[in-house]
């Protein structure tokens, strides 16, 4: 199945990010640069080596991990092709439940962040180790209110820690990161009260897998799957798992 993206009208900021999505796919696809972004440097951030987390978690059974970091896409399709995941779904976190739907959340009026719902065995892979993946590899956590060409409260850099444990590890992370000087500048990744996960709408569950010669996933997204084999080769799977079908 191959659902497009509706197109969503122009409101204020609301659009911004969309906007610029639309007019860099169109330019891409025309071959023709978009603020210098035909070139590899501009497309999606290049992963950074971080270190594992000083502080971790390995809570028994299942457990799920909520972050958002730019938009939900290519975050998902990261964490989809994580071993140890066996869920990652698309939706929205920070805001009410009235205005958790994707033409809302666009405003960047209703505190809501594009998010990610991980669902991961412990016993293969820590929450600390999700961190890790997402801090190098899913987003650039140094960019405020956005991400690559997307510009919004709503791609945010943000953690919605389960529990306190959860809380006390992205904190302790965050600030083992900078004190570190892992990136060039600081990080400006917020870590939330936890809130309610509202899952997006269907059409935006396993967008990358299942439109990957769009132009905006080729551009942003794809290369940050090629950067998880290649940094992250111990926790890589070829076969994603997917929400559409439940299983890779």
């Amino acid at each position: 199945m191959n659902v497009q993206t509706p197109i969503r009208p122009e409101r204020g900021t609301s659009g911004r990010g969309w906007r610029r999505r639309s007019i860099a796919s169109l330019f891409f696809t025309l071959g023709i640069g978009v603020l210098g972004t035909c070139e590899t440097g501009m497309a999606a951030e290049r992963a950074v080596v971080l270190p594992a987390p000083s502080a971790d978690i390995r809570t028994a059974g299942l457990q799920k991990a909520v972050i958002a970091g730019g938009c939900f896409w290519g975050v998902q399709g990261v964490f989809q092709h994580v071993r140890g995941v066996t869920s990652a779904v698309s939706g929205y976190a920070g805001g009410a439940k009235d205005t958790a739907r994707y033409d809302a959340v666009g405003s960047g009026t209703t505190g809501h962040a594009e998010a990610v719902e991980v669902t991961y065995d412990p016993g293969a892979i820590s929450y600390g180790e999700i961190l890790q993946i997402y801090f190098s590899v899913a987003h650039d956590p140094t960019q405020l209110n956005r991400q690559g060409p997307d510009s919004g409260t709503q791609y945010r850099s943000a953690i919605f820690p389960a529990d306190a444990d959860q809380k006390r590890v992205a904190e302790a992370y965050i600030a083992q990161l900078d004190q570190s000087r892992a990136f060039n500048k600081r990080i400006v990744t917020t870590v939330e009260p936890s809130k309610v996960f509202y899952p997006a709408e269907a059409y935006h569950q396993d967008y990358l897998e299942r439109n990957p010669t769009q132009p905006y996933i080729v551009f942003n997204d794809l290369p940050k799957i090629a950067q998880l084999k290649e940094v992250f080769p111990s926790v890589y799977r070829s076969s994603p798992i997917l929400v559409i079908s439940g299983r890779s």
